[in-house]
């Protein structure tokens, strides 16, 4: 069901919630927390789809706050609303708020009302993102925040003003989609033989801000230097290319050339096969919304480890190759 409440306001929007629960039974039964995502006008419905396929895992209340690029200091301030329920809106209640104005909004004011009483509150910006979201008015409301770095104009330059503005609480899926690396990489490592690490070197698209992460992890935990190579972009060959890990023995490879199936190789063993396909907005939304603590780990790899990676060689592809 969904009900739309043009040129409307907050108190209007609570009492059209209580309506719609009164005739249509206790829909917010079970709702462990309120996700707040803010974005732009005409990017809201793909971020609605991750989120509506998250709350089957996370009950939640959706509030999406969605504001007029184009807005001016002149333009009218207007509110239009959108709730859906039940089949439009998965697991969840999404509440949509249009808003036709500049920034300058009272976001605290526009949601605070339509917070679930006694939930944690979690805001992402699934686009453009402030220069430092634990100091923005959303930001204040949540314990965590998250953010998506590879859909910054400039991936790279968005970690760098992560790691210099972090708070406890921030998190980036640029490092979810890490997960399954790290698992792997990990597994790998809790095999004989037992040897130290002496290099790494990792590969990926010089766009992908996961292939950063990756290497400030492997260098913080192995202690080791990481070598590290970007490649030009190519829709064919995107995110992390592959990881080498070298010890006295032998090297270790666990390449990816394609999106979905990494080829793993270890000295005197066979070549496998596995799975390590690209992570969904769906997927890594419904990770963060399992742990609502501050990530220490990612707080370090962001605010240390990336600190302390040495400059990448550039290779650029030519030729589709």
């Amino acid at each position: 069901m969904i009900v739309d409440l043009p040129d409307t306001t907050a108190s209007k929007i609570s009492k059209a919630l209580v309506r719609i629960r009164e005739e249509g039974g206790a829909v917010a039964l079970g709702r462990v927390l309120t996700l707040v995502i803010s974005t732009t006008r005409g990017r809201e419905e793909e971020a609605i789809e991750a989120a509506n396929d998250a709350s089957r895992e996370h009950p939640m209340r959706v509030i999406v706050v969605s504001k007029d690029p184009d807005a001016t200091d002149n333009t009218t301030i207007r509110l239009d609303a959108q709730i859906r329920v039940g089949g439009d809106a998965g697991a969840s209640e999404v509440i949509v708020l249009k808003v036709r104005t500049n920034d300058l909004t009272d976001d605290e004011g526009l949601v605070m009302g339509l917070l679930l009483p006694d939930a944690p509150v979690v805001v992402w910006w699934p686009g453009d993102t402030p220069e430092k979201v634990s100091d923005t008015a959303l930001g204040r409301l949540a314990q965590c925040r998250i953010t998506d770095s590879a859909a910054q104009e400039d991936p790279s330059a968005f970690l760098q003003q992560l790691s210099q503005n972090y708070a406890p609480g921030d998190t980036d899926f640029a490092w979810t989609r890490l997960t399954l690396w790290r698992a792997q990489l990990a597994a790998v490592l809790d095999q004989p033989p037992y040897e130290p690490i002496i290099g790494v070197q990792v590969q990926g698209s010089s766009d992908s801000p996961s292939t950063l992460l990756l290497a400030a992890w492997l260098q913080l935990q192995l202690k080791v230097a990481v070598e590290y190579q970007l490649t030009s972009p190519d829709e064919s060959w995107v995110g992390i290319h592959g990881v080498t890990l070298i010890r006295e023995s032998g090297a270790i490879h666990l390449d990816r050339p394609h999106s979905t199936i990494a080829t793993l190789v270890q000295p005197g063993q066979p070549v496998h096969d596995i799975a390590l396909p690209r992570r969904s907005l769906r997927d890594c939304l419904a990770e963060e919304l399992r742990r609502l603590d501050p990530d220490d780990l990612f707080g370090q790899v962001i605010t240390v480890g990336l600190q302390q990676l040495g400059e990448p060689t550039i290779v650029h592809r030519h030729g589709g190759e």
